[in-house]
């Protein structure tokens, strides 16, 4: 049979074939993005709660109304914006899902829609599937800044979306309020949209405050925003996630959204409803995952891979043309089987395949684990 693949270039994600080569040579996993301690253990009695009182069915497409009105509460409480439960907030089937469907809504055939990369694997795929046609913008190591000015030479008449991503998966830095103040500027009387994947927003470290779309009210009229439990609460394998958008956008994104999943499953909604009336559910995460990456800092001390701020995220990038001058992804291959412990090249982040000598570690890991993975990369 004769088949024309929408994705002839797409083979098996970089993610997967790490952990193959990890569980193979019985190496430290630091190359996936998820952690190897469970979800708290609140949030699963309350979630079983749930499932043996019978929520088994259906709920409302838009979600558990409870769990909206949770979201509505926090919010306000993390960035003053109202939102209205009813008709700006969707439950998704995890991140990824809200973020497919936010581009298979709005982009046509032949819409532009500019990445920032190194971007999260997911973007490019979504746009060419339904037709977009991806404009790439790269960063440079170290620094890894946006200029807007040149972003602004990106845009087009046939710009239809820009997608940002804050905090920064994989480089681990956050957009500032400069940034979304220069993106208000650059996208004000256009019809361009704002994608914006915040699924860090609360692991954002050293005092800062997260700049998500929501705290700039002309920005927020064009923009979806995405967030994901996963990430938040340490149960990626949940994959339940939310958007959250003004209704004239929203009611699009559901009119695909409910051929697509329709609902989320019920009971994981109505048990964490109840887990977020507690708002030092989500207060805390800072401080816990900031003092994960200040151990993995030391344990990495002295160790010839130079090491990249983290911002935010649970990811760090690392150096390693003090050790060598391979391509990332050979050094990536040779750093889990000769020594050990799996990471990610970054180059795979890029549509150019960009050779910045960068891998990606993940700290989301017990210190057991981290302590050895250190002493693992110290003495390479």
């Amino acid at each position: 049979m004769n088949i024309q693949s929408k994705l002839p270039n797409v083979g098996t994600t970089i993610f997967s074939v790490m952990s193959a080569l990890a569980n193979k040579h019985n190496a430290i996993n630091l190359s996936q993005g998820f952690p190897n301690f469970d979800c708290p253990e609140a949030l699963k009695q309350m979630v079983n709660k749930h499932l043996q009182e019978g929520k088994n069915q259906y709920v409302p497409m838009a979600g558990v109304p409870a769990l909206r009105q949770r979201l509505v509460d926090k919010i306000d409480r993390m960035t003053g914006h109202s939102i209205n439960p009813d008709t700006e907030i969707t439950i998704t089937a995890g991140a990824t899902q809200a973020l497919f469907t936010a581009i298979a809504t709005f982009v046509s055939a032949g819409d532009e829609v500019i990445l920032i990369e190194p971007a999260y694997d997911c973007y490019r795929p979504a746009i060419e599937v339904v037709g977009g046609i991806p404009i790439a913008y790269e960063l440079v190591a170290p620094d890894y800044t946006i200029n807007w000015q040149e972003i602004k030479n990106l845009v087009t008449e046939k710009t239809k979306m820009i997608i940002i991503n804050t905090p920064h998966n994989p480089i681990g830095k956050t957009l500032k309020a400069s940034d979304l103040k220069a993106l208000e500027d650059l996208t004000k009387g256009t019809d361009i949209l704002v994608l914006s994947d915040e699924v860090y927003e609360h692991l954002i470290y050293d005092g800062a405050n997260h700049q998500s779309v929501l705290r700039y009210p002309e920005l927020f009229k064009r923009s979806l925003a995405v967030y994901s439990f996963g990430k938040t609460f340490h149960n990626t394998g949940w994959k339940i996630g939310y958007i959250v958008a003004p209704d004239y956008l929203m009611k699009e994104f559901r009119k695909v959204h409910q051929f697509n999943v329709f609902s989320v499953n019920s009971f994981v909604q109505y048990g964490i409803a109840d887990f977020l009336e507690d708002p030092e559910s989500y207060l805390t995460l800072p401080n816990f995952y900031q003092q994960k990456r200040d151990f993995f800092g030391k344990t990495m001390e002295g160790s010839r891979l130079q090491p990249s701020s983290s911002e935010g995220t649970y990811f760090q990038l690392f150096d390693y043309s003090n050790i060598s001058d391979e391509a990332d992804t050979d050094f990536a291959k040779r750093l889990t089987i000769e020594h050990g412990v799996a990471s990610i090249p970054v180059s795979v982040f890029y549509t150019s395949g960009r050779q910045d000598k960068m891998i990606r570690l993940c700290f989301a890991k017990t210190e057991d684990l981290l302590e050895s993975a250190g002493k693992l990369l110290r003495e390479i």
